[in-house]
């Protein structure tokens, strides 16, 4: 990534791989020219993995390599259940919530009307992700950093990340938490960054994809 600073800003980096149960960083390599100090941090929760960079004026590049190990947890969708919100991990409550991009109070009426008399589960969430599969159309440059599930709901188009929001607003509306992931999707041809999103069934989080671009297999979480 190549930038040029027209005055002294600080720069706030995502761009390193998650280290968790689901995948294990085994060699990685973080090049920034010139060579700034920085501070990282990670979040307790997701495990995401920020640098924050005091950049002077001038040409600024940065450049990241990894090594990853995947781990894959396969289960029968119909044994993975939705949980109560009575049963929910306390950690997980903060996803139900409704949110600048996800706007689940919004949505509910959408969300119960299409999705409410589906049996729930898994199965649930993947027909969520069907209806925003088949419903909006994937059009790049048509969004932008203020676009919302709510505007996606009612425009009908968008991006990964739109599909991201729109899909993690319909489950907060129907109690379920979910949760918004960077990724990068390296069986995209080309290997690009990608937006998808993770619901909490059964007693974990499971990954879900409704732009279909890639399998699921194939996406590393940063």
């Amino acid at each position: 990534l190549n930038y040029t600073i027209y005055q002294p800003m600080t720069i706030l980096f995502n761009i390193q791989v998650v280290n968790n149960k689901c995948q294990n960083i085994l060699q990685e390599k973080l090049y920034l020219n010139p060579s700034l100090y920085r501070d990282e941090y990670i979040t307790s929760t997701e495990k995401n993995r920020f640098i924050r960079v005091n950049a002077l004026t001038g040409k600024i590049e940065i450049s990241y390599q990894a090594t990853v190990k995947l781990f894959h947890y396969y289960a029968y969708s119909s044994n993975i259940p939705e949980v109560p919100v009575a049963n929910l991990p306390v950690e997980t409550i903060p996803y139900l919530y409704p949110s600048r991009y996800c706007q689940s109070d919004l949505l509910f009426s959408l969300a119960k009307s299409e999705f409410g008399n589906l049996n729930p589960g898994y199965s649930r969430v993947m027909m969520i992700c069907d209806w925003i599969y088949d419903k909006v159309k994937y059009l790049s440059g048509s969004t932008n950093s203020q676009t919302s599930a709510f505007d996606t709901a009612r425009e009908r188009t968008g991006v990964c990340r739109d599909f991201a929001h729109l899909g993690i607003a319909f489950c907060r509306a129907l109690n379920i938490p979910a949760r918004f992931v960077s990724a990068y999707a390296y069986n995209l041809n080309p290997p690009d960054f990608h937006a998808c999103f993770e619901a909490y069934l059964g007693n974990r989080w499971y990954l879900f994809d409704p732009t279909k671009l890639v399998p699921l297999t194939g996406i590393i979480r940063i």
